[in-house]
Formats: structure tokens, C-alpha cells, sequence
């Protein structure tokens, strides 16, 4: 064994021992499942897996953490095949790769596949490659669904009677680019592909380019069941009904409950990730192979640490769904990411996604932007209205807001100082609210047949926000509109609000219902809703379809470039307002209604940054969120909720038109640390050898003796990296040079550990959450852990976790605190 390696197989060693292999040394029966060191015609194979009739079914090739897993590909294939193994595993220690030589690409995994994974993927998953649609895939091929012999009728030639058919049944032909992205996918099948990733900008036809593909796997490629993956309730049955618009009449459609005669029969399947991962109910409820195709809408989103474990269970195709485009990644300094920016978290979001679908480039299966979308003509770019009030221009600058208010009392607070990230947080301003909102009401898009306020959607701070400025707007609304609207004008639309239900609302504002408050009282003919905006945080930001919206309020600063996107994307789509007629023979014809452009009202310059200070070519210094620094980076005092109780009028209102763009981040104190080492060649060529050789103890003295003293220290770079976990030189080091790309926080390392915990023992459904209770309080809280090791079980009674503890089964009781010892490093989370 290759010294440099050693560290590399004691973890390969401990992951395929997690996933129930049994290795020479390690078993207790002298059982194994497991060779190492097979030579072969090619050389040495690390480690060769055995089926349960003791083939040989996979290799895996370990390789030095300070090299790619993938550089050893050729290598493990040539293995591979010559013991006449369908799969390969590539790990470095630190990143691990899975392969099925059959299937396509390598794609990055978090754990290694079990024997019954393994066999089951080789019995099950051996799709056809090379099929086709008889006359192809073209611009009808959902209409053919609808209507096989479309094509025959004598008015298929006729274009006119062709466009009235098409019309009056709602058809959908494929856009050229939707038509390129399902031949992709079928040029990637053809090739041995089995993961594809889609980036198509809000508005430019997922969910009707999904549908085709669903079609064409259901057709061509042996695909039983397909499960459809959303993230949030309400866009369960938005994609239900969008669906089964297009595929009703040849597959059958439904949300998953967990009775299998609700599923069992239907073709498509949908739910949310949280509907498969409470209680981990995936795997319970689930074979490895019940699905052969899993979709991902919005990926990026929906494949955090414990949604990831759902998508990577089942054995099949996966297809992955994203509108945020990756361009505000190029030219990133990665070394100088902060792990609690939400920023940063986002990177490594993007990051995981592409790597998850196999698209190490960096480029996905199929990519359409937003510009191409309005280039194309399909979609819209907005304009930016920019408006000031004294107040909030000053919080917008690098100085800051320097004010002395009140506090809930009334009595004077000292001088503080405000930057925008305060706004309805730490500083309140409810003369500030007024004229944000009569700006809006004054400068909005009105609707091009009743010339009311165009449909708008307002994003707030935070649910008191919201209902602020509802009540603000229902304010201005009875004195620029008296007794239209009765303070129906503006609904608040958050989770908070019980009656009527917010997820029910958001279905009634759609340009397809259009009921939300009612019918408007300008026209009885003329369908659109009573109410006219709809107040919300966030409940309203992805995947919410609304095609008549011409505003869009910003009401609060956005820090994440993919938040940005999303909510922007709400306005891009077009609409023809003749739609909203009930009655087509009442339609003015002098009126132009074709939505050209919306309004996105920016109360916090978010486009300024995002739009216009992004510069690719060098790294800028974000706005500090959070941290207790300004924008200049002092440090700040900490305040209380102070008020404002002057007028604050507006200053300036500018409609600026802008095109998309992206973002870089950066974090001081980490930073500094990084400079410090890069500038001190033979600090960083000492360090570096140190990594390379894995002498983290040498590497850990040597950081002691030169930095770790008043400025520098492991709890001080923690913080500044906001994790919540004590890391060790090791993590630290391996991070500043690159060989990974984040350090995981608590609640990854949670979900991570508990998964390994809840596959070994597996409680059933009565015991899960307490067994997931006790297990997080036994690692993170030092009272408790001290209570159960010293069996003072009486202090249980008046310990917040100890009633799950009384209701665990006594194996569990006993078998958990035995488990994390023996698999956990509890020094991870002792005063962190």
C-alpha cells in the first residue's frame, strides 16, 4: 500500500463499512464481501466488491486527497473490465465519485452504494439507448398526445383553421429551444448518459418542456414510474394541473400520499421532498428501483443534505431543473467564500448541482437564458425604478445612517448608526413605508382595459412588514381609489395568515383564476382580481406563475443573486390582456394589450449590485449581513429596535432599463488569514508539502508557532467562516488549498450522521423523531450527554429532550450513546 494513500483507505474503509461491507479485518465471522489489492491484468485494484453469488460487481480506486478522484478513471475502467465489474467508485478521501460503466459519466456521491443497491441497479437499470418516435420528436408532439390523428385532419394544412384548433383546444407547440433540449437528453442517452441538468430561465416553459420529456421516457426508454420533486406545498398542484394539461389523456397523474392506492396505478408521481424525507419515509415506504426516472425542479434548491439523500436512494434516470443560470459563478474566487454568507451557501449550491448531474464543466445538459428568452421574443426584460427617500439613501451608502430615534416607549435612544440589512429590523420607519407605497401606487403599470394598478406582487422584510404595508397600501387606496376596493386593494399572502389560506390565494392572483378578492368592479366582462397586490416575504418567489403581473416591489434588500433572479422572474412572462376578456365581443380594439415591459420597484439599489457594481475582472467587498460590521467594514454597536417618527418624503424616483448579471463575495478576517499565508512563499510551499503528505499534526504546530496567536486562532477562523462546528487544521487546511470546497456545519453533519444512524437501527415510524431528538441532544448539548452517561435518569424529567428519551425502545436508549462514541467525534461539538 502506498504510504500517501493511507489515509485516503482508512476512510474508504470506514464508508464501505457504513454502507454494510465487510471487509477483511473488520468482519466478526471471518464473512467477507470485500478483496483488496486484486491484481489484474492492468495492475493492482485498491478494493473489488463482491456480488452476493461472489462476482465481482464493482472496484474502487483510491487516490492521494491531493489529487482528483478523477484522474484515476482510465485506470479504475481498464480494472473494471478486466474483472469484468459494471461499476467503479473514485475517492480521494475527501470527494467520492460513483460510476456505472454502462450508465454514462462518474456523478459525485456522499455515501457509498450498498450490495443490494448495487445488484439491485444491475438487475433493474439497463434502459434501451438507441429509440426513437416513429416520425421523430417535433413542434406537435404533445399535441399528438391530446390528439393522435391531428396530423390527418383535412385542417392540418389548412393554417388558419390549424391556429383556431390549436386555440380553442389551449395546445401547446414546442419552442425550437424546448425541442433542443429534449434532443440533448436524447443525444446524452444515446452516448450512456443516465443525469441531465436543464437551465432555462423563469418563464421560458420547464414544466412544458418536463412534460415532453416525461413523455418521451415513458414511450422509449422502459421508464414505469417517474417521480416529480417539488419544493414547496403549493407547487404540488401547480404542477399537477400543468401536467395533466398536456398528458392526461395517456398517463395518469397524481400527488403522493402515503396509501399506495393513491400512487400505485398512476404513471407520474408528485410531491414534495419533505413529504419523502419525514421520518426518512423514502426509505421505508420505497424499493431502490420503485422509481425509474426522479426530477428535480428547481435543483439547485431542492438537493440540500437531507433532500439529496431522497434523489440518490432511487436507481434510475435523473433529470434536474434549475432557471438560475451558473454565469455569476465566472471568475469567482473560491478560496475567498465565507461558509455562512448566504452567498457563499448558494456557490456551493450551484457548485454540488452541476456535480450531482455529472456536469463537472460546469456546463449543463441544455442551457436557455434570459436573454436568449427576450432575444427570442419570449420574454421580457423589466424596468428598474430606483426610488430614494433621505432616510433610505443614506442607509444605502458606505457611511451608513447616522440617526437618533426612539425606542417602543417613546424615549429617546442615543445616535446609532443604520445600514440597509437594518431596514424593518433593527430600524423602523413607518413614514418611510407610506412613501415607498405612494411611490409605487404613483410611478405602478395599470392594467391596459381598466386602468387600475397593474397586478402586483410586493416582497417584504419579514411578516410584520408585511402587514404593514398592507394596511399602508388599503390606506392609500381609499384615498386614491374612495370606496372601490373596501381594503381589498393589497392582501397579505404569508404563512401566518390562517383565513383564507395563503397557498389557496397565491391560486387565486393567477392570470388563470384571477379571483383573489373577488371580480374588479370596473368591468363585469373584463376578468382580472379585485385585489391587486399581494404582500408576501417569500412564499411567492419560485416557481409561482402569474403572466399578468406589471409590478413588482422590492420592499426590502436581497442578498442572494438566486432570491434576485427568482423574484425578478416572476414579471419576464409575456401576456396578451385579451385573455382576461369572458366575454371576447366586449374587447376594445384601439387598446394595445400586450404586455412589453414591467416595473420592478428597487427600494434597496439590490440591481445596483447585482446589475452594475459587479465586476468580473476583480473581487468587491460585499455589504456586510449580519456580522456586526458596516459596509466599510468597522465594527458596529449593537442596537435595539428604534423608530422613526419624522416624515421621510421622497427624494428621487429614476427608471433605469438593465440587463442581468451576477456576484462575487468576500469575508475579512479569512481572507487576511489566506493573504497572509499566499504572501510568505515558504510558509505556504511548507504548509502545502505538509497537506500533501497528510501530516496534519506537524502542519497543526506549524500554524501555532507562526499565526495561531492574537489574531489568528481555530475559533476565530470558525467564526469568521460561521460555522458552528469546532474544525479541526486538518478541515482548515485542506480548505485554504483548495482541495475541498467547504466545510460542513452543524445541521449537514446532523443529517449526515443521523442517516448512518437511522440505516443501522432503523426505528420505526412511532420512535423516528424521538430517536432523531435524542440522537442531535446527546451531540450537541453537554447537559444532556452528561445526564445519560451518568444515568442520573431522574434530571430527565426536568431536561427539554429527556421526554423523547423515556419513550425510545431500550435497544435504542442503549445503542445510541454507544454508536456516536464509537462513530462520531463529539470534540466536533463541545462549545462551539
Amino acid at each position: 500500500m502506498k504510504a500517501k494513500e493511507t489515509n485516503t483507505r482508512i476512510i474508504i474503509d470506514k464508508m464501505l463499512l457504513e454502507a454494510e461491507w465487510k471487509l477483511p479485518g473488520y468482519s466478526k465471522d471471518n464473512e467477507i464481501n470485500v478483496e483488496t489489492e486484486v491484481v489484474n491484468e492492468f495492475g493492482e485494484a485498491d478494493y473489488v466488491l463482491l456480488s452476493s453469488k461472489d462476482d465481482y460487481l464493482c472496484t474502487v480506486e483510491a487516490k492521494n486527497h491531493s489529487k482528483s478522484p478523477l484522474t484515476g478513471k482510465e485506470q479504475a475502467r481498464n480494472y473494471a473490465n478486466a474483472l469484468k465489474c459494471r461499476f467503479v467508485i473514485l475517492s480521494n478521501g475527501i470527494s467520492h465519485y460513483f460510476w456505472d460503466l454502462k450508465q454514462g459519466n462518474p456523478f459525485l456521491v456522499e455515501k457509498f452504494p450498498t450490495q443490494e443497491e448495487l445488484e439491485t441497479r444491475m438487475e433493474t437499470f439497463n434502459p434501451p439507448r438507441l429509440e426513437d418516435e416513429k416520425d421523430g420528436i417535433n413542434e406537435d408532439y404533445l399535441i399528438l398526445t391530446q390528439f393522435p390523428k391531428y396530423r390527418e385532419s383535412p385542417d392540418y394544412k389548412d393554417e388558419k383553421k390549424r391556429d383556431e384548433f390549436i386555440r380553442k383546444n389551449n395546445l401547446r407547440f414546442l419552442r425550437y429551444y424546448q425541442l433542443n433540449a429534449i434532443k440533448e437528453i436524447q443525444n446524452k442517452i444515446k452516448n450512456g448518459s443516465d443525469r441531465f441538468l436543464l437551465e432555462m430561465a423563469t418563464g421560458t416553459g420547464k414544466t412544458t418542456t418536463s412534460s415532453a420529456i416525461i413523455k418521451m421516457f415513458l414511450r422509449l426508454y422502459k421508464v414505469r414510474k417517474i417521480l416529480f420533486l417539488v419544493d414547496r406545498l403549493e407547487l404540488e398542484t401547480q404542477a399537477k394541473r400543468e401536467i395533466n394539461d398536456i398528458l392526461q389523456n395517456d398517463f395518469e397523474t397524481v400527488i403522493w400520499k402515503e396509501n399506495k392506492d393513491d400512487w400505485k396505478r398512476a404513471n407520474i408521481i408528485i410531491s414534495t421532498v419533505q413529504s419523502f424525507t419525514k421520518h426518512n419515509k423514502y426509505k421505508r415506504l420505497f424499493k431502490t428501483n420503485s422509481f425509474d426516472l426522479v426530477i428535480s425542479d428547481e435543483a439547485h434548491r431542492s438537493l440540500g443534505q437531507t433532500s439529496r439523500n431522497v434523489f440518490e436512494y432511487f436507481i434510475g434516470f435523473k433529470i434536474g431543473l434549475t432557471a438560475t443560470p451558473r454565469d455569476f459563478l465566472k471568475s469567482v474566487d473560491v478560496d475567498n467564500m465565507s461558509m455562512t454568507n448566504p452567498k457563499e451557501l448558494e456557490r456551493r449550491l450551484m457548485s454540488d448541482t452541476y456535480s450531482i448531474f455529472g456536469c463537472e464543466d460546469g456546463e449543463p445538459t441544455f442551457r436557455y437564458t434570459l436573454a436568449d428568452g427576450v432575444k427570442d421574443g419570449y420574454l421580457i426584460n423589466p424596468t428598474v425604478v430606483d426610488v430614494e427617500t433621505g432616510l433610505s439613501a443614506d442607509m444605502m451608502s458606505k457611511e451608513g445612517l447616522v440617526f437618533k430615534g426612539v425606542d417602543k416607549e417613546g424615549n429617546d435612544v442615543e445616535e446609532q448608526t443604520f445600514f440597509r440589512e437594518d431596514y424593518e429590523k433593527k430600524f423602523k420607519s413607518n413614514e418611510t413605508n407610506i412613501s415607498f407605497c405612494t411611490a409605487f401606487i404613483k410611478n405602478a403599470l395599470r392594467d391596459p382595459y381598466t386602468n387600475e394598478i397593474g397586478k402586483t406582487l410586493i416582497f417584504c422584510v419579514s411578516q410584520k412588514h408585511a402587514e404593514r404595508i398592507t394596511t399602508i397600501l388599503n390606506e392609500l387606496a381609499e384615498k386614491y381609489f374612495p370606496k372601490k376596493y373596501q381594503s381589498d386593494f393589497a392582501m397579505q399572502v404569508t404563512s401566518n395568515i390562517t383565513s383564507p389560506d395563503p397557498q389557496q390565494m397565491t391560486v387565486q392572483f393567477t392570470d388563470k383564476n384571477n379571483n383573489l378578492g373577488g371580480n374588479s368592479p370596473e368591468n363585469e366582462y373584463y376578468k382580472t382580481s379585485k385585489a391587486r397586490v399581494c404582500v408576501t416575504v417569500g412564499m411567492m418567489t419560485t416557481g409561482y406563475d402569474c403572466k399578468d403581473l406589471l409590478n413588482i416591489c422590492l420592499f426590502r434588500p436581497v442578498f442572494s443573486p438566486t432570491e434576485f433572479i427568482q423574484m425578478k422572474g416572476r414579471g419576464t412572462r409575456l401576456f396578451d390582456f385579451k385573455e382576461c376578456w369572458k366575454d371576447k365581443t366586449q374587447i376594445p380594439k384601439t387598446i394595445n394589450s400586450i404586455k412589453s415591459s414591467f416595473k420592478l420597484f428597487d427600494y434597496f439599489k439590490n440591481y445596483k449590485y447585482f446589475e452594475e457594481e459587479f465586476n468580473y475582472d476583480e473581487v468587491l467587498k460585499l455589504p456586510s449581513v449580519g456580522d456586526g460590521t458596516g459596509e466599510g467594514g468597522e465594527k458596529r454597536k449593537k442596537v435595539d429596535e428604534i423608530f422613526n417618527l419624522h416624515i421621510d418624503p421622497v427624494q428621487r424616483t429614476e427608471e433605469i432599463n438593465i440587463p442581468q448579471a451576477g456576484m462575487r463575495i468576500d469575508r475579512d478576517l479569512y481572507k487576511s488569514f489566506k493573504d497572509d499565508i499566499l504572501k510568505d512563499k515558504q510558509s505556504y510551499q511548507t504548509l502545502y508539502e505538509m497537506v500533501e503528505k497528510q501530516d496534519f499534526d506537524e502542519a497543526e504546530k506549524y500554524l501555532k508557532e507562526k499565526y495561531f496567536n492574537k489574531s489568528y486562532s481555530l475559533d476565530k477562523l470558525r467564526e469568521s467562516l460561521g460555522l458552528d462546528v469546532n474544525i479541526s487544521a486538518r478541515e482548515l487546511l485542506l480548505y485554504l488549498f483548495g482541495f475541498t470546497t467547504k466545510i460542513k456545519n452543524k445541521n449537514e453533519i446532523l443529517e449526515e450522521e443521523f442517516d448512518k444512524l437511522d440505516n443501522k437501527f432503523k426505528p420505526d415510524e412511532n420512535s423516528f423523531y424521538a430517536t432523531k431528538q435524542v440522537f442531535e441532544a446527546y451531540l450537541t448539548d453537554k447537559d444532556f450527554r452528561k445526564i445519560i452517561d451518568e444515568k442520573k435518569f431522574a434530571e430527565l424529567n426536568i431536561h427539554p429532550s429527556g421526554k423523547y428519551f423515556k419513550t425510545l425502545p431500550d435497544d435504542l436508549r442503549n445503542n445510541i450513546p454507544i454508536y456516536i462514541k464509537e462513530n462520531i467525534n463529539l470534540e466536533r461539538f463541545i462549545d462551539a
